[in-house]
């Protein structure tokens, strides 16, 4: 370490393989929350919400959605508001996520981002979304656009979440969607096959070791009641 003098040693780690390596799985379902970004009656992002739960359901998650009717806008009540104190539950008891959102003026729906924006940073200076993998998805009613879905993963990574690789944008959405609310066979429904089983695949990966993954030799540095100050300062 004589090289690295501004190294605090007592603080610093060699990652190693064996470390990654998890002595006993996890082997329960895999816990999915899902969210959709509008309050329409018939709300295409959360039809496809329902088709992605009903694929994950059938590869062994255990899955939920929060319907948003009822969430306040974001500081316009106390956290202790209930719909507020549901989806903050739920993003702790969830171990993985998908994001759906309509676009709309080239991006997210604000229901969607009020949802996201409720999901605090930090609560006793853990984050509850670090560490837990994301799925993103977007609806259009016109062409294809990636707008949204792009500015999800900013989200994502803004929460400290594994944002995986794949993907998916359906647009005309009110083309893809039958009289039953069922989306129809194609191959924008084979995509979203495609992430939920990849979102499977990460979320199985990753879950027991999150923590190790997202431990961060500047935090080990500070007091879970300074990261606490630090992530929510009142004077911004």
């Amino acid at each position: 370490m004589h090289d690295l003098p501004n190294l605090d040693a007592t603080c610093f780690a060699v990652p190693s393989a064996e470390d990654l390596l998890a002595p006993r799985p996890s082997e329960h379902p895999p816990r999915i929350l899902l969210l959709y970004g509008s309050l329409r009656e018939r709300s295409f992002s959360r039809l496809a919400s329902e088709e992605a739960a009903r694929l994950l359901t059938a590869m062994g998650a255990e899955t939920r959605l929060f319907d948003p009717r009822g969430l306040p806008l974001p500081d316009s009540e106390e956290a202790s508001h209930p719909k507020v104190q549901e989806l903050r539950e739920l993003a702790q008891w969830a171990e993985g996520m998908v994001w759906c959102s309509p676009e709309r003026h080239g991006a997210m729906s604000g229901i969607m981002k009020a949802q996201i924006d409720w999901i605090p940073l930090a609560l006793g200076g853990v984050r509850p979304t670090q560490g837990k993998t994301l799925a993103v998805m977007q609806v259009s009613g016109g062409s294809q656009s990636f707008n949204t879905v792009n500015q999800l993963r900013i989200l994502g990574r803004w929460m400290r979440m594994l944002t995986i690789p794949n993907q998916s944008s359906v647009p005309k959405a009110f083309l893809e969607f039958d009289d039953d609310d069922r989306m129809q066979a194609s191959p924008l429904y084979d995509r979203i096959v495609d992430v939920m089983e990849e979102l499977m695949k990460f979320t199985l990966l990753t879950r027991d070791r999150s923590e190790l993954l997202t431990d961060r030799y500047s935090e080990r540095k500070e007091s879970a009641e300074e990261v606490s100050r630090r992530v929510n300062q009142r004077g911004m």
